[in-house]
Order: structure tokens, then sequence, then C-alpha cells
């Protein structure tokens, strides 16, 4: 084990798009591809040299990574319980992302033997109405909440994630609410990334970095109720509005928040590979840093240029390169990247404005 690996060095959760198909049609959805492509999806050959790939690689860090399996919607996928049991023989740590409407007690029963460490199911509302829109689909709620209570009936550790539209902002506490109810671990919020059919969105959807930054301080607030665990993925503002707070630990949820803690992890401590192969900063920034097909997964972590580019703040341009808490926060460099083209400018939706940008 290499012990001098630096933080911004080490893999700690890599997602991987196990297949492009999916059941449903969510309007916020990364992927632009349709089902039809679903027979380039890399074969259980390859997935398994993907798996012992990232196996081999948390070998060398003081910690092995997780490996999502996500989509698509991953139940679509025909071996994926076989890929899952793979990757716990090589002592990753396993966990899924889903839907949650495919989930059946049957299925549930074998997520819970197949050595899955968390479930993440997807909830966009605390409502059918509200949820059923973004999912594009009648009925998506309820079947998710049934795929859900199969969770909880087989004993299945499980966190709703929230992704946060002007259309279901106002139902932020009812959904954590609702979270509690349902005996989830943890909520997520998902801040939206204008990608794939969320581009459709940008200008319909997309709160203003206003109402943005109101609802980061009502996450601080939800947080510090610590019935739940509560994190923020896509809104690396977030880790300043804590510090604004007077909270730089914030261990109330019961995870902590260190000083090394930070927003933006594409390409730091997070890789996306697609379902071809492809590997990604994150699933949200479309700069592809090579194929794992034709590339050692390892090469790609340490040697890629854009990757190294994207560890080092003091790349950061705009307000970002002289905001001082660029090192904690990062900004999105998704977002960056759909705006501009350029995925180290500044975050276009961030409402704060750096004292130095003023002097």
């Amino acid at each position: 084990m290499n012990t001098s690996l630096t933080p911004k060095q080490m893999l700690r959760l890599l997602f991987w798009e196990t297949t492009i198909k999916c059941n449903l049609t969510c309007a916020h959805c990364r992927r632009i591809e349709s089902d039809d492509t679903a027979d380039r999806d890399i074969t259980t050959i390859q997935a398994k040299d993907l798996i012992m790939q990232l196996s081999d690689l948390g070998k060398k860090q003081p910690m092995m990574p997780v490996l999502v399996f996500s989509g698509g919607e991953p139940l679509c996928r025909e071996d994926l319980f076989d890929l899952i049991s793979y990757a716990k023989s090589l002592n990753l740590i396993p966990a899924l992302a889903t839907n949650g409407t495919l989930i059946d007690s049957g299925i549930a029963s074998r997520i819970k033997n197949s050595g899955v460490m968390r479930v993440s199911v997807s909830l966009d509302g605390a409502d059918a109405e509200t949820h059923n829109k973004l999912r594009c689909m009648e009925g998506s709620f309820e079947r998710a909440l049934e795929g859900i209570n199969h969770l909880h009936e087989n004993n299945v550790p499980f966190q709703i994630n929230l992704t946060l539209t002007k259309h279901n902002a106002h139902q932020l506490k009812d959904v954590y609410k609702l979270a509690e109810s349902l005996g989830a671990v943890a909520l997520h919020i998902f801040v939206l990334v204008p990608v794939g059919c969320g581009l459709s969105l940008e200008h319909t959807d997309m709160l203003t970095p206003i109402e943005y930054e109101q609802k980061m301080l009502e996450i601080y607030e939800l947080e510090k109720l610590a019935r739940l665990q509560v994190k923020v993925t896509c809104g690396p503002h977030y880790e300043r509005i804590v510090r604004q707070q007077g909270d730089s630990s914030n261990t109330q949820a019961g995870h902590g928040r260190g000083a090394k803690s930070r927003g933006c992890l594409a390409g730091l401590g997070v890789i996306f590979v697609g379902h071809q192969g492809d590997v990604f900063p994150c699933g949200y920034l479309p700069v592809n840093c090579g194929n794992i097909l034709q590339d050692k997964l390892e090469d790609i972590w340490y040697n890629n240029k854009d990757l190294a580019r994207m560890r080092d703040s003091n790349n950061l341009e705009g307000k970002c390169g002289i905001c001082g808490y660029r090192h904690i926060c990062g900004g999105c460099r998704g977002r960056a990247y759909a705006a501009t083209g350029n995925y180290m400018a500044q975050e276009p939706f961030c409402a704060y404005v750096p004292p130095e940008a003023v002097k």
C-alpha cells in the first residue's frame, strides 16, 4: 500500500454506467443515447476487467474505492449481480444507484445477498404529481416507493437522491420528512447540471444563483437536525455556506466535514466510466479522458492532463480563481463547461462575490 498518495490523487468513487438502457425517460437525465445503443454496453468480460483494474488501483491506496453500479437503469443489465459479487470478492465496496421501479421482493433479496453496501433511489418530489412529471412516467413514484419498502423489509441500507429544480425546490423539507419516514439512512441532494436531456431544463427548471443560495441555507438547517445524513452533490458552494455559518467540521449529521473536504470532486476523488468504456471526470462533465478498453484505468487516473488540471484549484478562472473558498468549493466544473465550453471557468450558478473581486 502506497501511503504517500495525497487525497487529491486518491480515487474514492467510481461511477460506472453499467448500461444505457432504462425503463424511464427522465426529463433531467444526463444520457443522450437511447436504449437502441444498449448493444454497445461493455461485455461481461470487459466489465470484469474494469473491476479488476479498479481493485488493483485500490490496493495501492490507503482505502479501497466505492464502485457505484449506475445507469441508465442498472437493473436492466442481466449480469448485474454476477458483477456486483465479483467486485465484492475483490474487496471493492459496491453500491447501487437505481430509480427503484424494478425492485420487487425477489430483487431486494438478491441485492441484500449480493453484498451491496447501500442503494440510492431517486425521488424527485414528495408526491406522485411532482415526481412523475420529472420522471415522465405515471406510476413511477408509487413503484419507487414499493421498491424502497422492499429494500427496507430486506434490511438493505438505502438513501434517497433528490435532483433540485424549480419544479420541486418547494418540497425540500417534505422530501426530507418522507426519506426519514421511509427509513432512509441519508438524503443526497443533487443540484441540476444542464447536460444530456437536462439541457432542455436549463432555462425552465434551473434555480437562479440567489435561489440556490437560499436552498443551501435550508439544507444546512436540515443537516443540523442530524436525523439523516445529508449531502449535497454538484452544489460545491454548500461547503462555503457551511463555513460562513461558522461550522468548519459540522459533525452533527454523523459524517463530518473536515478541512480537506471539497465541493466539486470531478477528477479529484471521483471518476465516471460510460457504458462503452469512455472515462470522464464525472457523469456531468463530457470531457473524455480515455477509454478503459484501450487505456489502463490507473494510467488515466494518474496521468491524464485534464484530470491533473482540475486537481489544482489554482487553475480556476474568473471569480472562482480569486475566491478565498476555492480550495474547499472549486465551483461546479460541469456547469462551467456547459455555460462556456471551459471546465475551469467560474461557476455560473454561484451568487457569492469574493471581496477580492470588488477591489
